[in-house]
């Protein structure tokens, strides 16, 4: 991998990479904040899933994450949200839910998104392989995301609890098998088959897995895509019924925009702060 562009901030570095993704099949850039104890010793990780439309840079220039996550010593791995490039697939009517800037964090299993839409792996084992061996980082993970990215968070980390020791949420796709955004990527990335689309969808895997990991996600009373698209009451039903450690936030006023996770993103790196240790 190698550097693209970087600044000094808080103390520590924002830094913007490129390498070559043999699990995506094309290049790919991420961003990372490494706080100013990372000169000195390994630090733990915030990974960050972003939402439809969004790269790389949304969060690193939005958010105002880098100021408590210098004085907490975490840094933050930030991927992209889809793969990109010459030859990768996008949607033939140029929808802002399907194709480049909406991989919805699955591994594809239907042509042509199959050929380089496996976000999944890339989160899960690419990336953290890559960075960890590259950057002064321990093997401590946890993961947070907004709205696509926050569906991609929970799914990540309830197939994965070993590989997490928190996972959070600003107003995630929660049941994303039975709602328009959910239907129409799980339909075009994975097939006709909902068993294989329950493998993608964190309500359901909270009511079949349980969960060992504490869970925080915030959403905004005042969010458009409320009721229609991201249907947060699914997952708490669901962890109602296995008796998971979830904390459901409703925030009036806010709605789905950045000025929401920048409200209190402070809160989800001090939940993950405690937990990593």
């Amino acid at each position: 991998m190698h550097i693209v562009q970087q600044q000094v901030c808080f103390g520590g570095r924002q830094i913007r990479y490129q390498h070559r993704s043999h699990v995506l099949n094309c290049d790919m850039q991420f961003s990372v904040f490494l706080p100013p104890q990372a000169e000195s010793e390994p630090v733990p990780a915030v990974y960050w899933l972003s939402g439809l439309t969004c790269n790389d840079e949304n969060f690193s220039s939005k958010a105002g994450a880098q100021r408590v996550a210098a004085e907490l010593g975490l840094a933050l791995i930030i991927p992209d949200t889809s793969p990109r490039g010459e030859g990768v697939a996008d949607d033939a009517n140029a929808a802002y839910d399907l194709g480049l800037g909406a991989g919805f964090y699955v591994n594809a299993t239907q042509a042509p998104w199959n050929t380089h839409y496996h976000m999944y792996d890339y989160v899960l084992n690419e990336l953290p392989a890559l960075v960890e061996a590259e950057l002064p980082l321990t093997d401590k993970r946890a993961i947070s995301g907004h709205s696509m990215g926050g569906h991609g968070a929970l799914v990540l980390a309830l197939r994965n609890q070993a590989h997490f020791t928190s996972v959070s949420a600003f107003a995630p796709i929660s049941n994303p098998s039975d709602c328009p955004w959910g239907h129409k990527a799980l339909t075009a990335y994975l097939g006709d088959n909902r068993d294989i689309w329950a493998h993608y969808d964190a309500s359901l895997l909270l009511m079949s897995k349980g969960s060992t990991l504490p869970i925080l996600v915030d959403q905004g009373e005042a969010d458009n895509f409320l009721t229609e698209q991201l249907k947060p009451h699914t997952l708490v039903a669901a962890a109602k019924q296995v008796n998971a450690d979830l904390t459901l936030r409703m925030q009036p006023g806010y709605d789905h925009s950045y000025y929401f996770i920048a409200s209190f993103i402070e809160d989800h790196l001090r939940f993950h702060a405690k937990h990593l240790g």
